[in-house]
């Protein structure tokens, strides 16, 4: 990776979807999904960490990409792996992602925490995001927050 200094992001995964239409990820495969569908990128690297909340430390340098785009090639490659394992005429499922930077002190000093200038993102799967977001009252939780120190990528797949 070209550069000193680099962004750092973790991933946390939210499952909100019936198993019937698309089987739940194991942990392992959640990080596989990042670690494969992020390697073709130069700029970026992927891998697993072992923390209760976050599972996938995402580097990356910020001179090339910024953490919403970061954020979108997190919630493509994760659209391309539920595509292939999508129910034939099934509902189209939605793959939130979800960002905020770490402005507070951190919770915990091991590595594996969420630090402050760091980014947490919350990988969401669910049936609809509208609703989801209306029940986590994501407008409010995000309106007095500065724009660039949060980001919502949607996808539908």
């Amino acid at each position: 990776m070209i550069g000193t200094q680099k962004g750092r992001m973790l991933l946390s995964h939210n499952f909100d979807i019936l198993d019937e239409v698309i089987p739940q990820l194991s942990r392992e495969e959640f990080v596989s999904t990042f670690v494969n569908g992020l390697k073709f990128y130069s700029d970026i690297s992927c891998s697993g960490i072992s923390n209760p909340h976050w599972m996938v430390e995402v580097l990356f340098d910020p001179h090339q990409r910024s953490p919403h785009e970061v954020g979108e090639l997190c919630a493509e490659a994760l659209g391309k792996k539920r595509q292939t394992q999508k129910k034939p005429n099934s509902s189209p499922l939605s793959i939130l992602a979800l960002g905020g930077l770490k402005t507070t002190p951190p919770l915990s000093t091991s590595p594996t925490s969420l630090q402050p200038g760091e980014w947490g993102v919350d990988v969401v799967e669910t049936a609809s995001a509208e609703h989801f977001l209306q029940e986590i009252d994501w407008e409010v939780k995000t309106a007095s927050k500065p724009p660039e120190k949060i980001f919502k990528v949607e996808l539908e797949v």
